[in-house]
């Protein structure tokens, strides 16, 4: 019987991006960390090393999901223009974007984050990508463009509507060539919605 080695070169990030392929081409129920470790050539016990289980590591993949979504948002309100209604497109893109290309990965992170078991990490995670909305609707108040009033009352259905649409889009409920203007048309419904 043939050992495989314990030691690998960075397994953890290893781990991460084969079970991110498996998440995304089989769903969580696939995963296990020992066919992870059997995938990547280590030894059976390695993963324990950085996960003590399965769902140790799901909660490392949505905090990585978080952190790379939270980055896409920040880099996409930056690189746009100042009006109100670019910078929620803009985000908005990079969110529909983000769903698409990771739609399993979207599912496990907003499924882990409401766990009652999930970390303060991980629910802190998830509060950032979201007070990146609140920080957004605050600019569209001081702007003109966001009516008054509490934020919770107008984040919600805006952050509501524009992930509905994201999340359809990435289970491929939407004709792919009408996922363009759909956005356009749910962003004009949505700065409608919240103008004075």
């Amino acid at each position: 019987m043939r050992t495989r080695p314990y030691h690998h070169g960075d397994l953890r990030a290893a781990l991460l991006t084969r079970a991110e392929r498996t998440l995304g081409e089989k769903g969580p129920g696939a995963l296990s960390l020992r066919e992870l470790a059997r995938e990547i050539g280590v030894s059976p016990a390695a993963p324990s090393r950085h996960f003590r289980s399965k769902q140790a590591l799901l909660d490392a993949l949505a905090l990585e999901g978080f952190g790379r979504l939270a980055t896409g948002l920040i880099e996409a309100h930056d690189a746009a223009g100042d009006a109100f209604a670019e910078r929620v497109l803009a985000v908005t893109r990079a969110y529909l974007d983000f769903a698409v290309a990771n739609a399993a990965l979207l599912d496990l992170m907003y499924s882990v984050k409401h766990d009652p078991a999930a970390s303060e990490e991980l629910i802190d995670a998830g509060q950032r990508v979201g007070s990146l909305a609140a920080a957004l609707i605050r600019e569209g108040q001081r702007q003109g463009a966001v009516r008054e009033g509490p934020l919770e009352e107008i984040g919600l259905p805006v952050m509501a509507t524009l992930h509905g649409f994201a999340v359809l889009a990435a289970s491929g409920t939407l004709p792919a060539d009408s996922v363009e203007q759909g956005m356009r048309d749910t962003v004009a419904f949505v700065l409608r919605g919240c103008a004075p």
